[in-house]
């Protein structure tokens, strides 16, 4: 099902890239915008998710230069009957994580130092836990795609101010480049709302049964959501088509950014792992002793 989804999700984009180029640059634009979406299509799925890594300027860690975080993304995975995913630190005081690449074969989890720094084993277990679980969902694939597609999107639509100025060609004039300027990017990201909000939600109820306790991912949640809006992430304001592949939104929400909230409310999700946590049974307060020690 999530490979249907990702093929009609390329199809609406292709078919959003190319109206762009149409009004753009007409007949000749929408030629161009096809084979411009082509490439990116291949690209996003083969290739994408090392682009959404060295956006943020992630580096590949071992159990030598980061021990205690491989550890940790090393159990959830054996947990979620996973095979071990490549593992990526971020030089990023914002808490943060995301998971990322095609297929759980060919799958990778980034963590900033800031998160690293601000939770507990345990939260960072149910951080892990959460981002092994998208890609137990599959839904890394249609994410990463969506933040390489949306990302080109966004840049053609840029590009419509240089071409209002433009004479003798089927275009739009200076007030509808403007407006596809604004409305295109806004279009792009309105499909990934749509693919991320309830995909959050799976996400938190499988991640919270594969560390154990919807506790710790609740509690963390709690942490990195208050460290997001306190500290701003550069990187993802400069990227927001990549906000959707985070835990937690990374936009500060000042300004153009509220169009690229994709996440739900940080509240909701926490009283949904409370809920779990009575349905199976696991009553214990705060962050009890676990398998990393005392919270």
């Amino acid at each position: 099902m999530n490979y249907l989804r990702t093929a009609i999700l390329l199809a609406a984009l292709t078919a959003l890239l190319m109206g762009v180029g149409y009004l753009l640059g007409g007949r000749g634009g929408a030629a161009i915008a096809f084979f411009v979406a082509a490439a990116t299509n291949f690209f996003a799925y083969w290739k994408g998710d090392q682009l959404v890594l060295s956006t943020y300027g992630a580096q590949e860690v071992d159990e030598h230069t980061a021990p205690e975080f491989v550890h940790i993304v090393a159990e959830q995975a054996n947990h979620a009957g996973l095979p071990m995913p490549r593992v990526y630190l971020m030089d990023n005081p914002q808490p943060n994580a995301f998971a990322t690449g095609r297929n759980p074969r060919h799958a990778a989890v980034a963590a900033t130092t800031g998160l690293l720094e601000m939770l507990s084993p345990e939260e960072g277990a149910g951080v892990m836990a959460h981002e092994l679980a998208h890609i137990r969902n599959r839904d890394t694939l249609i994410m990463t795609i969506t933040a390489t597609i949306a990302g080109a999107v966004s840049m053609l639509a840029q590009f419509g101010m240089l071409f209002r100025h433009r004479e003798n060609h089927d275009g739009p004039g200076p007030v509808a480049a403007l407006l596809i300027t604004l409305s295109a990017p806004l279009a792009a990201t309105l499909v990934h709302m749509a693919i991320s909000r309830t995909r959050e939600y799976a996400a938190d109820n499988l991640g919270a049964r594969i560390c154990g306790n919807p506790e710790w991912l609740a509690s963390a949640l709690a942490k990195i959501d208050a460290g997001a809006h306190e500290i701003e992430n550069a990187s993802a304001e400069q990227n927001p088509a990549t906000a959707h592949l985070f835990i937690i939104n990374p936009l500060s929400g000042q300004g153009m950014d509220n169009l690229f909230s994709t996440h739900p409310s940080t509240e909701n999700r926490i009283a949904a792992l409370e809920q779990l946590a009575l349905q199976i049974g696991d009553t214990r307060s705060g962050l009890a002793a676990g398998p990393y020690g005392s919270a």
